[in-house]
């Protein structure tokens, strides 16, 4: 246990001996939060949008400009739902942990907060760096990237292709669980004042992670489809 969040499971599946545990519960929330969203926003659509569709096409057009700066329009118009979605997991996890009550303190963490989720997304992201790859240069054309622009640098660039979803991992993992605590021995301290500015640099925090997380997941995407050199 780490200021009150618990790491024993809080049921199990009935029929089963399968736990879930919070911050499996947490993702659940965060998948109604933008299920309630999209859907309405993408039923019924018209040809002049207005309410939620107004506001949903208004994210779907920042996510291809935003990843057309470093992808071409086809391959930004193939991974941006992917990178998207990243983003918007990332960002609503975040900031679910700074809701009232949400915290360490009362068990209640974000998953990002969670190295087994932040694992989960920087293997989602190596593979679709490959999968990319072969997609755009064939298998004998993406293999050639290993060896460029000499083949004394495979081993390097291999080392560079382990490297990237340890770097995502430590990096999202360390920024939101380093808060969680801080903020965690701050609320011990002095629960009503100190802990205010934090959780402010928190909302800032969590928009930040999630914009590097996707930045980088675009970068090695386009490494990866050699639009990178």
């Amino acid at each position: 246990m780490i200021f009150g969040a618990s790491f024993e499971p809080l049921f199990f599946i009935p029929g089963t001996n399968v736990p879930v545990y919070e911050h499996v519960v947490t993702q659940w929330i965060i998948i109604l939060i933008l299920a309630l969203i999209t859907i309405p926003a993408t039923k019924n659509m018209k040809v002049v949008p207005r309410g939620l569709q107004n506001a949903w096409e208004a994210i779907v057009q920042w996510a291809l400009d935003f990843f057309g700066g470093a992808l071409t329009e086809d391959v930004a118009k193939k991974w941006a739902p992917l990178l998207a979605t990243f983003f918007l997991f990332i960002l609503t996890s975040n900031y679910l942990g700074l809701l009232p009550g949400a915290g360490t303190i009362s068990g209640f963490v974000p998953p990002t907060a969670d190295w087994n989720i932040t694992v989960t997304l920087a293997l989602i992201v190596f593979f679709a760096v490959h999968i990319a790859g072969v997609a755009e240069n064939g298998g004998l054309g993406y293999l050639k990237h290993f060896v460029s622009p000499n083949p004394a640098f495979l081993p390097l660039n291999l080392l560079e292709e382990i490297a990237h979803p340890l770097s995502l991992t430590i990096r999202l993992f360390g920024n939101i669980f380093g808060h969680e605590m801080i903020v965690g021995f701050l609320v011990l301290l002095a629960p009503f004042f100190i802990p205010m500015p934090l959780v402010a640099l928190g909302v800032l925090t969590g928009l930040i992670q999630a914009l590097v997380f996707t930045i980088l997941a675009a970068s090695y995407i386009a490494s990866a489809t050699g639009e990178g050199h």
